[in-house]
């Protein structure tokens, strides 16, 4: 048997953007029994994507290697969820075995997005960005595809965004972003304080 080396993360939202962070040896991989859900939390005003336990689907993402085995800017960063040690579901280029931990909204945490708990569309953005960059527009497609909730409300902050690691997006990309939320008949609605 072969020692693990180093401790990752797989990243399955903002964390594919590269541009939101500075790890390091950061891989495309897939995540063999997991979807992605829109969830609200008491933790935050607004909703996000969380990585939910479904062995029907294989999701795409990022690995990377933490620092030093250091958690604590990570766990910072996502410090409205429990990482949660992922057991050999990670496909990943590396030669060697590796921990991999991925982050998931505690079960007992779980709240629905609503209007007044919104998905950001700077988020979105930022999220799909990630995927068109590193896995294609086929990927990027099965982001959506493979992520529950879309009936929830995404609010359009664009022009001034919310979130803390929004991307400016080519017009490309943003046409992309509508068409998909188009496809999936994504309800937006207007900017409010947050």
């Amino acid at each position: 048997m072969t020692a693990r080396q180093g401790a990752f993360f797989f990243g399955y939202g903002s964390l594919v953007n590269l541009s939101t962070h500075d790890h390091a040896d950061a891989h495309p991989a897939r995540a063999r029994g997991w979807r992605r859900a829109w969830r609200h939390t008491h933790l935050r005003p607004v909703a996000f994507l969380t990585a939910l336990p479904d062995p029907g689907t294989t999701i795409d993402g990022m690995i990377a290697h933490v620092p030093g085995d250091d958690w604590t800017a990570l766990d910072e960063r996502e410090h409205a969820y429990a990482r949660v040690k992922v057991p050999d579901d990670i496909d990943h280029p590396l030669p060697h075995r590796i921990d991999v931990a991925i982050y998931s909204i505690p079960h007992d945490a779980h709240g629905h997005p609503d209007a007044a708990h919104p998905v950001l569309l700077s988020y979105l953005d930022v999220v799909v960005q990630g995927y068109l960059q590193q896995f294609g527009e086929a990927g990027a497609r099965r982001f959506f595809d493979t992520t529950s909730g879309w009936d929830a409300p995404v609010m359009d902050d664009r022009e001034s965004p919310v979130y803390p690691r929004h991307r400016l997006l080519g017009p490309d990309e943003r046409d992309f972003v509508d068409a998909e939320l188009r496809r999936l008949h994504v309800r937006i609605i207007d900017r409010h304080p947050v």
